[in-house]
């Protein structure tokens, strides 16, 4: 896990085989703002030595805050840091804690049908309609079907995914069951569970795991856990919790300056924003602790963490989750 203090840009400008190019490429140091502008000269310097050997190259970083495939460190600004632990603000201004090693995994639950049933659903009507263009040697028919199918496979898939849930649970319940038999599975594990907005958040405390470890990756799959989070879990080798409300949740606009760093015309803009929001944001919840499962056993980080994250998300109350 790598969140950087510091954040500079170098670029360059050259001539190869006849064409122009400008190189952009961002620095970053936890020591200084001079040597985050000396690591992106380096870069710049590797991007130029790798068009003339490969010729072709990347031009520039995107700016982006996490998960970018490109390799880049956790780009937000650092609010506060215990040990390993760190908080910051991520691109729409909510805090988020980042930790090496402490494993959070967040289930959003699905309210609609998958693309999967929506499929199977055309299909069915599709081959439904072309038996019927078959057997009554109209190929109009066929044509016909497939309009109709087009126009109402979302509706019987909504009607198939409500029939489901009467027989199997509401997506909560599922969402939870899934949890539950994880843990039978697993005795030995301590799992606490909190309620989100649209899910749940198990956090582990027996032991602490490598994001991209085995164990980190089997409870991702038993729990379908939210694929993004998998994603930026490898990307960034590090786990990751919301602790503060979305901004649109308690009647606040996202940060339109959340890319980090911001020009510093910007700084008091920002600053704005952030308190506006922390007013907000003191009436509400982040999650809500509900349940534990498995060994009562915690490692002593994941309980500094575990303390960490419910004092910033006011977990153990009863304010709206947000």
């Amino acid at each position: 896990m790598i969140i950087p203090r510091y954040w500079a840009e170098a670029k360059t400008k050259m001539k190869f085989e006849g064409r122009q190019y400008t190189i952009k490429r961002f620095g970053w140091s936890d020591q200084n703002l001079e040597a985050a502008q000396q690591h992106a000269e380096q870069r710049v310097a590797e991007a130029t030595e790798q068009l003339k050997k490969d010729k072709e190259i990347r031009r520039l970083d995107h700016k982006v805050a996490y998960n970018g495939a490109e390799g880049l460190p956790i780009r937000e600004e650092i609010i506060a840091q215990q040990d390993d632990v760190i908080i910051t603000r991520n691109s729409y201004g909510a805090l988020c804690l980042n930790t090496p090693d402490v494993l959070f995994a967040d289930v959003d639950l699905i309210h609609h049908p998958s693309s999967k049933l929506a499929t199977i659903v055309f299909f069915t009507l599709l081959s439904l309609s072309g038996l019927c263009a078959i057997y009554l040697s109209s190929w109009w028919i066929f044509g016909f079907g497939c309009v109709i199918a087009l126009f109402i496979t979302g509706l019987i898939s909504k009607w198939l995914f409500h029939i489901q849930s009467k027989f199997t649970g509401t997506p909560a319940q599922r969402a939870l069951e899934k949890i539950r038999h994880f843990s039978q599975q697993h005795p030995d594990w301590h799992l606490r569970v909190y309620r989100t907005p649209n899910g749940y958040r198990i956090l582990v405390m027996h032991q602490t795991f490598d994001p991209r470890g085995e164990q980190a990756q089997n409870l991702f799959q038993a729990i379908s856990t939210d694929s993004c989070y998998v994603l930026m879990c490898k990307n960034q080798n590090c786990f990751r919790a919301r602790i503060s409300p979305k901004p649109w949740r308690i009647g606040v606009e996202r940060l339109r300056q959340g890319i980090w760093p911001v020009q510093q015309e910007r700084i008091a803009q920002r600053a704005d924003w952030v308190q506006n929001y922390q007013q907000h944001a003191q009436n509400y919840a982040s999650c809500r602790f509900i349940e534990q499962f498995g060994h009562q056993l915690s490692h002593p980080k994941a309980k500094r963490v575990q303390l960490l994250h419910d004092q910033y998300c006011k977990s153990d109350t009863q304010l709206e989750i947000a």
